[in-house]
């Protein structure tokens, strides 16, 4: 049987041919998590207008099915990750990466959506017509390949929609961080990005360094401890590390009674006021947290253990995410013996392995590897990419203010999805969904053709729309809009909060010009 959420041919359904022109009124970008949640809203509450969705990969599953590395997962609960109308139902609340993938696909399905995705579509710009009402898309066209090399676009195609939302999340997915470490040309053994993580690699018996301390070397670091002969996570600085349940527990006598329905919502809301009380305990009681959190990780490690050069950093909580280890993964693979954890700077590779620098004290030494793993962060990459204007003058994302955190000021009929910093992801994918349901709904009522957020003459002070300072933030914060200083121009991270700004607030009201 034909997966239909995988494509064997550079184009889906309904792909115009060269020359053609075509028409949509509704077209997503992407087909991962963000893209299928969407696109299943929008098409079970607007079943009569068009709807399109193109993937620039030929694969279903965004990140989750890209990311292939040794013990990828969730870093979040699936019971929230998961949508809100397709409840998570599987008891691991921190699930591995095949199986996210398999329930975005399973979702797709079910709705519909696989049967609207276009493979091999990379959009590379969107200009929009004032006299026309409606935006141009223009796409490279890629047929599926069959190695490991880009494959070159085979041709260009145009079509033209009512309304554009980019469901491509904010990173690059041809291209992970690496930053230039002397001497790696001199290093004999392979050097890997988990980013695109090889197929044939085998570390059984050897010895691995991990460079980074982010979720990516927290998840790999136990992954690889099971198969390799010892595995060195070498961190600059170290992370917040927080051990969670993988599952969930059974539940109690008297919620078996009720409808399953019920107890998915209450599952579901357990775990966002969970995670809302732990960001705002680290918000107003930063101290507290890391107390908190230091206990937690010296209970987990043998005695004498230095937890806190290894796993007490300068920042606050949430100054950055916190990276979460399932049942402690991590610190029994630190326990055992089969994984260590260096704090030092890179002086360079050697032919041996990774020389450190000696910091505090320390001293400068080798690290000897057979295989180092750059688990270095991401590339930043807002829309893909795509090269946005308006009647054919450029419009730079980064000079735009945010509205409600998924629209840009002054640019019509063009939405955004961007999940939180400090919840899960999917929260605010399905709330972005839900307004623009409510936006296409007023508009076809009234007969209305474009929807723009008209920015405020003074939006007070602005800041970066991403309040973290995680490295793959900071060097990427120049290329992303700004927020301002009040609602609806600013970005609480707060769930509770938007699920009113975002589901029941008036439509016409703060900046919010429809038009016909």
């Amino acid at each position: 049987m034909t997966d239909p959420t995988r494509a064997s041919t550079a184009s889906g359904p309904g792909v115009p041919v060269d020359g053609a022109s075509e028409h949509v009124d509704l077209l997503v970008i992407g087909a991962g998590l963000s893209g299928v949640g969407i696109a299943a809203r929008l098409r079970r509450d607007h079943p009569a207008r068009s709807l399109a969705v193109v993937e620039a990969r030929h694969a279903m599953g965004g990140t989750w099915d890209l990311f292939r590395y040794p013990g990828v997962r969730s870093d979040s609960d699936m019971f929230t990750l998961g949508y809100a109308d397709r409840p998570w139902r599987d008891p691991r609340s921190i699930a591995p990466g095949e199986a996210i993938r398999d329930y975005v696909r399973d979702t797709a399905v079910e709705t519909g959506v696989a049967d609207l995705v276009r493979y091999g579509h990379r959009v590379v710009a969107a200009d929009w017509s004032s006299a026309d009402a409606r935006w141009t898309i223009t796409m490279e066209v890629t047929g599926p390949g069959g190695g490991t090399e880009p494959v070159p676009p085979t041709r260009r195609v145009t079509i033209t929609c009512g309304f554009v939302v980019v469901c491509s999340g904010y990173y690059r997915y041809d291209e992970g961080w690496s930053p230039e470490f002397p001497g790696r040309a001199d290093f004999a053994g392979r050097v890997v990005h988990p980013q695109h993580w090889p197929v044939d690699l085998d570390v059984s018996g050897k010895r691995v360094v991990v460079i980074g301390s982010g979720a990516t070397a927290v998840t790999l670091v136990p992954a690889l401890a099971e198969q390799a002969e010892h595995v060195t996570m070498l961190q600059r600085s170290p992370t917040y590390v927080l051990s969670l349940p993988s599952r969930r527990k059974e539940p109690r006598a008297w919620r078996r009674l009720l409808p399953r329905s019920v107890d998915d919502r209450l599952v579901r809301w357990r775990s966002i006021g969970m995670a809302l009380l732990s960001y705002q305990a680290s918000r107003r009681s930063p101290e507290r947290m890391k107390a908190f959190l230091r206990s937690g990780v010296e209970r987990r490690l043998p005695e004498g253990f230095d937890v806190d050069r290894h796993f007490q950093p300068s920042y606050d909580p949430w100054d950055q995410r916190l990276c979460i280890t399932p049942d402690g993964a991590l610190f029994r693979s630190l326990r055992s013996g089969a994984a260590s954890v260096v704090t030092d700077g890179v002086d360079r590779f050697t032919a041996e392995g990774v020389r450190v620098e000696g910091r505090d004290g320390q001293e400068a030494r080798v690290l000897p590897a057979d295989v180092v793993v750059t688990a270095t962060g991401l590339n930043l990459l807002l829309f893909g990419g795509l090269r946005l204007s308006m009647d054919g003058e450029p419009v730079d994302p980064a000079t735009k203010l945010t509205y409600k955190g998924f629209m840009l000021a002054d640019v019509p009929n063009f939405a955004f999805a961007i999940g939180y910093t400090n919840a899960s992801w999917t929260l605010k994918i399905d709330l972005v969904g839900r307004y623009l349901s409510r936006m296409l709904r007023r508009m076809d009522r009234r007969g209305l053709r474009s929807a723009t957020p008209v920015a405020p003459a003074d939006p007070g002070r602005t800041s970066p729309l991403i309040d973290l300072t995680s490295g793959y933030v900071t060097r990427g914060i120049h290329l992303m809009p700004r927020q301002g200083a009040r609602s609806p121009w600013r970005l609480h991270q707060n769930y509770p909060r938007d699920v009113w700004l975002m589901r029941h607030s008036t439509l016409t009201r703060d900046g919010m010009r429809f038009s016909r």
